[in-house]
């Protein structure tokens, strides 16, 4: 009996002693350095946990995700998953940091020997923060979706693709705009589809002085309401605009429900009210100028006075 305790006492001391022993000399194996004067280990043990920590967040993260993007719709889906990849960076630097602090090491020192290079990459990535931010929040409020017409700097546009850091839209001589997300924050962007997709457009026009304008008023209706691509309703209407100095100006209103080909259908629509108004007799005038030239009574052609009009 006495032989028996003393081999479990063997059996126990070398596991103990020999194998948890070496299993203990590997975790502890590695290498130390100093930053700023203060040591710090760098171990087997501590790789082990950083990587472990980093896969249980992957597959953590992986169920979170596949959790709420079954609840949403797919057009919602998309733009949280793009949130979510740029959420995802912050939770692994987070877990990394609490999983060194927890086995030991002092990531105040590693904060503050890095300070220096944060402030640095934050000056550098500051644009590009913003873009992200701009990018967060365009998807978050919804001031912009796919397929919305905008206008920046002159140009209008249809958006075809929103990403985290830019937003692509196609031009209407199809050319790609490739624009950061910070503008649609920072600048003034009109969206022509915000509301609804129908958008009210104008063609506007001179007639002389001494024209019918009722009749005016008839033909620019019969125009609208011929030409394809302008809505029945709302219905067209005409706006007696201003007397000019060389014409009547009239503006034709009209409702199209792809403002994004809408110059198509307003030069379609000149054409048409170019050949109506010859057709009615009506005249579309251009800037005329008389000169007046005014002579002494007396001797002749001495002086002229030049007097400009437009009329």
């Amino acid at each position: 009996m006495q032989e028996e305790q003393t081999t479990k006492e063997k059996v126990t001391e070398v596991i103990e002693q020999d194998i948890w022993g070496l299993i203990q000399d590997i975790w502890n194996a590695g290498f130390s350095y100093s930053i700023s004067g203060e040591p710090v280990k760098i171990t087997v043990g501590l790789v082990v946990l950083v990587i472990l920590a980093f896969v249980v967040t992957t597959v953590a993260l992986r169920v979170i995700r596949s959790f709420i993007t079954s609840k949403l719709l797919e057009e919602d889906k998309l733009k949280f998953i793009s949130v979510f990849k740029f959420i995802k960076y912050f939770v692994y630097l987070t877990v990394i940091l609490i999983t060194l602090s927890s086995a030991g090491v002092d990531i105040t020192i590693l904060i503050t020997a890095s300070a220096a290079l944060f402030v640095g990459l934050g000056l550098a990535l500051q644009e590009l923060f913003q873009d992200v931010i701009g990018g967060i929040f365009i998807i978050l409020d919804k001031s912009l979706l796919v397929g919305d017409i905008i206008e920046m700097d002159g140009r209008v546009a249809r958006v075809f693709e929103i990403k985290l850091r830019t937003t692509r839209a196609l031009t209407r001589d199809d050319k790609v705009m490739i624009i950061p997300n910070h503008k649609f924050i920072s600048d003034t962007v009109y969206n022509y589809t915000q509301n609804h997709k129908t958008t009210r457009e104008a063609v506007r026009v001179g007639v002389a002085y001494g024209s019918d304008i009722e009749r005016v008023r008839e033909v620019l209706l019969e125009c609208a309401r011929e030409q394809k691509g302008i809505l029945k309703k709302p219905e067209p209407f005409v706006l007696f605009e201003d007397f000019g100095d060389s014409a009547l100006l009239f503006g034709l209103h009209f409702y199209v429900s792809d403002s994004f080909v809408d110059p198509k259908v307003k030069s379609e629509l000149r054409f048409r009210i170019n050949n109506k108004f010859r057709l009615n007799e009506i005249t579309i005038p251009f800037p005329q100028r008389d000169v007046h030239m005014f002579y002494p009574n007396n001797h002749g052609p001495q002086k002229t006075d030049i007097v400009e009009n437009e009329d």
